[in-house]
């Protein structure tokens, strides 16, 4: 069942959490823009994504780690044997 908010459902914040890191290396994400955090939605009961609040702390962790930026790099590399 869709959100009124249009937005993507997750529906368990881990999930949400996974898809959250998904993006910012599927879509090479950088400091400043896109989502960071996940939230449960008080309309669906389910998560979605968010650019507002603090920081994900699972996220930042793999930002600080250089996790994101290998990933990224990994992606970019399979795009061109595609």
């Amino acid at each position: 069942m869709p959100c009124s908010t249009g937005k993507k459902i997750y529906a368990t914040e881990q999930m949400a959490e996974d898809g959250l890191i998904e993006t910012w290396v599927r879509f090479k994400v950088g400091a400043g823009s896109g989502p960071i955090a996940v939230y449960k939605c008080d309309d669906c009961g389910y998560y979605h994504l968010t650019s507002r609040g603090p920081m994900n702390s699972k996220l930042s962790e793999q930002i600080k780690n250089g996790k994101i930026q290998k990933q990224t790099d990994i992606s970019l590399w399979e795009d061109k044997f595609k």
